[in-house]
């Protein structure tokens, strides 16, 4: 299992690094149709580098599938209300392939504040 230390990195960068580690992309093994037996704990999560400006302006958007069922939170509510596990756990879903495989890569993520 690779650590990352997120003290005072940006959540990009941290999500990057450990997205290439759940798809193997840093293993010479690295198959795209297999899930690798690497997983990642994330440590120090909430002395991450996140800026006000972005707390307050960036948006999660999810649709409730009725008419006018549009729920926009910014990083701020989303942080205040799931906690920073969550906002760390949608960067890394976001980088990593829309299949069947995404679902065990996420099982091998561990974040801790």
């Amino acid at each position: 299992m690779k650590t990352i230390d997120a003290t005072n990195k940006k959540i990009g960068r941290i999500a990057q690094e450990a997205a290439m580690v759940l798809m193997g992309k840093d293993s010479p093994q690295y198959t795209p149709n297999k899930v690798t037996t690497e997983g990642v704990h994330i440590i120090n999560a909430m002395q991450s580098d996140i800026s006000e400006k972005k707390k307050k302006e960036k948006e999660y958007k999810r649709f409730t599938g009725y008419p006018s069922g549009l729920r926009i939170r910014t990083l701020d509510d989303l942080i205040e209300k799931r906690g920073i596990e969550e906002v760390f756990k949608k960067a890394i879903m976001g980088m990593l392939p829309k299949n069947r495989l995404r679902a065990e890569m996420i099982k091998k993520l561990k974040i801790t504040k």
